[in-house]
C-alpha cells in the first residue's frame, strides 16, 4: 500500500452516516463474511482497509464495495496471514494510518491435511490464531492513540468440546483438520480474554477486545480440501446461513455502543454468552499468551 487514501475521507451517499470518520481494518475482507461486513460498514460511512492475500480478489472486492456503497472510501492491502513475517510487515504499514478505530480479525481457514508454513508453523494455527496475535499487537499503539477503539475477533461455537494441549499446540501428533480448526477457535477466545485483561491492567480502557460466533455460514472456508472431507463440507453448506446473515454479528460487535466499554466478551446472535469452560480458563489464556509471543518473537503489552 503505497499511500493511505483514508487520510482524507470523503462523503458517501448513504443516509445513515454514524460511522463517518471511522477507519476499520478487516482481515479476510476480499470475500465471504469479511466483504459483506465491509460493504455494510461502508454504507454507514466508515473508511475501510480490506486485507486479503490476492490482488485480483482485492481489486474485485473493492469494485463491488464501491458499486454497492457509492462514495465509499476504501483501499486494500495484501499479506499471507499464515506468515508471521508478512503479518509484521502488514502491521508496520497499517500503523502509518492516521487512525484505526476498529481492527476486525476475520480471516481464517480449515485444512484437512497438516500443512507447515515456511516458518515451520502448522497452517491452521498460524492463520487462525497467530495472525490475530501478531497483527493486533502490531497495531496496539495505533489503536490506543485512536481511542476509543475496538478489537473484534471472529471465533466460533466450534470451540466447544476441545482443549489445548500445550505439549502439542500445533498438532504434530495425530493431526486432524476439524479438531485443529476447533482448537484454533478456542485459542481466539482465550487470546481475546487475556488481551482484554491486560488492556485493563495497563489502564488502556479506551481499547476494548471482544470476540464472536458468526454462525455456520456458507463461506469459502474448507473449499480448498478434496476427497470425502471436502465433499462433506460443501454438502453441509447447503444448510448454512447466507453471507449477509453471517455478517450481522460482526457488524453488531463492531458498532453497538455497549462494546465501546465492554471488553473480554464472547457474543452469539448479538448477546454476550458464556463460552465453554475451557475458554474461561484464565491460566490457559495466560499460558497461550506467553507461548504465542515466544513463537512470534514479541514482547506483548
Amino acid at each position: 500500500m503505497a499511500r493511505h487514501e483514508l487520510a482524507e475521507q470523503g462523503v458517501a451517499s448513504a443516509d445513515n452516516r454514524d460511522l463517518l470518520g471511522k477507519t476499520i481494518v478487516i482481515t479476510g475482507a476480499t470475500g465471504g463474511i469479511g466483504l459483506e461486513t465491509a460493504i455494510a460498514l461502508a454504507r454507514r460511512g466508515a473508511g475501510l482497509v480490506l486485507v486479503g492475500r490476492e490482488r485480483t480478489r482485492g481489486d474485485a472486492a473493492l469494485a463491488r464495495l464501491r458499486r454497492e456503497a457509492p462514495g465509499a472510501i476504501a483501499e486494500a492491502d495484501y499479506a499471507d496471514l499464515a506468515s508471521i513475517a508478512e503479518v509484521k510487515a502488514l502491521a508496520a504499514r497499517l500503523s502509518g494510518l492516521p487512525r484505526i478505530d476498529v481492527l476486525l480479525n476475520n480471516a481464517g481457514g480449515m485444512f484437512a491435511r497438516r500443512e507447515v508454513t515456511a516458518e515451520g508453523l502448522e497452517r491452521t494455527f498460524a492463520l487462525n490464531h497467530m495472525a490475530y496475535v501478531v497483527l493486533t499487537l502490531g497495531l496496539i499503539d495505533t489503536l490506543r492513540r485512536s481511542g476509543p477503539a475496538r478489537i473484534v475477533n471472529v471465533a466460533s461455537e466450534a470451540h466447544k468440546g476441545v482443549t489445548l494441549d500445550f505439549g502439542d499446540l500445533q498438532g504434530e501428533r495425530g493431526f486432524s483438520g476439524w479438531p485443529a480448526y476447533r482448537r484454533s477457535k478456542l485459542a481466539n477466545i482465550l487470546f481475546t480474554r487475556e488481551l482484554a485483561r491486560r488492556l485493563a491492567d495497563k489502564g488502556m480502557t479506551s481499547v476494548t477486545a471482544n470476540c464472536l460466533h458468526p454462525g455456520f455460514v456458507a463461506t469459502r472456508i474448507g473449499d480448498n480440501n478434496s476427497g470425502l472431507w471436502g465433499i462433506g463440507i460443501r454438502f453441509a453448506k447447503l444448510f448454512a446461513l447466507s453471507l449477509e446473515q453471517g455478517a450481522k454479528n460482526s457488524i453488531h460487535v463492531t458498532t453497538a455502543p455497549e462494546f465501546s466499554t465492554t471488553s473480554g466478551a464472547y457474543v452469539v446472535r448479538g448477546r454476550i454468552t458464556d463460552p465453554s469452560a475451557a475458554a474461561l480458563d484464565d491460566a490457559a489464556a495466560r499460558r497461550l499468551w506467553d507461548a504465542s509471543l515466544a513463537i512470534a518473537g514479541l514482547t506483548g503489552l
